[in-house]
């Protein structure tokens, strides 16, 4: 299945990153981390990754929202995790991604209280869903 993206804000300051479909090596890792790079050159440093329409995520895909995280903390900004479940949800697990990103069940969700200093775990109260 082709990812589909789609970038919208949500409140100001703060990005939604929406995907659908599977996220894989190769182009789709790549698609998500230009949509990154550009949210930083243009001070958007605070960004929600919607995971609600994922059926698949490998790997790679994981290294590369992982690259993201990094890039965002290093840009004064952060990263949070919505819509996860099922296998993407035991995969984040798994890989203790969970650990590092704050996971919520909504983008307005996560967008509360999202702290400009950049996003880590423990840092709110993230529900679990």
């Amino acid at each position: 299945m082709i990812l589909f993206l789609a970038k919208h804000s949500i409140k100001p300051g703060i990005t939604v990153i929406e995907m659908k479909g599977s996220l894989h090596a190769g182009t789709d890792c790549r698609r998500v981390e230009q949509e990154v790079e550009e949210l930083i050159r243009e001070k958007k440093v605070l960004v929600i990754l919607d995971f609600s329409m994922i059926t698949h995520i490998d790997s790679s895909a994981i290294g590369s929202v992982v690259r993201a995280h990094s890039q965002l903390k290093k840009a004064g900004g952060g990263l949070r995790f919505c819509g996860v479940k099922g296998m993407l949800e035991g995969a984040f697990k798994l890989t203790r991604v969970d650990k590092l990103v704050d996971m919520f069940p909504t983008a307005p969700a996560a967008a509360e209280n999202f702290p400009a200093s950049g996003s880590s775990a423990g840092a709110a109260t993230p529900e679990k869903s």
